[in-house]
């Protein structure tokens, strides 16, 4: 497993992963009701904010955009995704190889797994080959662990959610990003299921930040490691505000109270 707490999308073993593959997977509806995000400067801008640990975005992006951030936020490059448009079973094709990320300056590389979807085979057999070369090219490897597929009657319950936290661990993520269970004592089930994977929460949809947050605090209560948010951060006017507030939830342990 690699040594995560070294890498350099942790802050003191901690991380807040700032994502903006939202593009691809959901289109520019997501930009809203802040469409100046649909630049990916605006973001990056954003990204240079002390929390967070990395940006998360797709090979086109970090081509065009991270060499002039290279300085001030890590890189972790998405490998895979797929469009809103999709009508199938859930799938995400890889479009971007380990060694390519790596030359363009990625220091992680992130991989989503529908487990439970008609595709999974494939899945896991691209993921063994994403997880080993990263592995030969010293990189950490993010897997944002979602079970989804016709078979699955609920996919965000505390038990599918533990679930997916230790098919991380099975198959060799160093990190699993999972969905919030929705309370500390389920939260402690997913963290224990992952054993040695380090548990990063998600961020979902936009929520109020005293919701948003409280969520936070328990994924740290439960021995999460972080967080990765897109939309609950680049979608506020002031998203400078809530990364205080996340600053002092993730990193400094204080509470919901002491930050809003």
């Amino acid at each position: 497993m690699f040594p995560i707490d070294d890498s350099p999308i942790t802050r003191d073993g901690k991380t807040l992963v700032l994502a903006y593959d939202h593009g691809l997977e959901h289109g520019p509806s997501d930009f809203d009701p802040v469409p100046a995000t649909t630049d990916p400067e605006v973001v990056f801008d954003i990204a240079t904010h002390d929390a967070v640990s990395a940006i998360a975005v797709q090979k086109g992006i970090a081509e065009a955009y991270y060499p002039s951030y290279a300085e001030d936020v890590s890189l972790l490059a998405k490998l895979n995704g797929t469009s809103n448009l999709w009508m199938g079973e859930p799938d995400s094709p890889q479009n971007c190889s380990v060694e390519y990320a790596r030359e363009i300056g990625a220091d992680a590389v992130g991989y989503t797994v529908y487990s439970g979807s008609n595709h999974e085979v494939e899945m896991y057999e691209e993921f063994r080959e994403v997880q080993e070369n990263a592995r030969a090219n010293d990189l950490p490897v993010v897997m944002w662990s979602y079970p989804r597929g016709q078979g699955l009657k609920n996919d965000t319950s505390a038990s599918t959610i533990a679930y997916a936290a230790r098919i991380a661990l099975e198959i060799g993520a160093d990190v699993a990003k999972v969905k919030y269970p929705g309370d500390l004592d389920a939260m402690e089930e997913v963290v224990q299921a992952a054993g040695k994977t380090n548990v990063i929460m998600s961020g979902g949809s936009k929520t109020s930040d005293e919701q948003f947050l409280k969520s936070v605090k328990a994924v740290m209560d439960a021995g999460g490691t972080g967080l990765a948010v897109g939309r609950n951060v680049w979608q506020r006017e002031n998203p400078g505000e809530l990364l205080d507030a996340l600053e002092g939830v993730i990193y400094e342990g204080k509470s919901v109270d002491a930050v809003v």
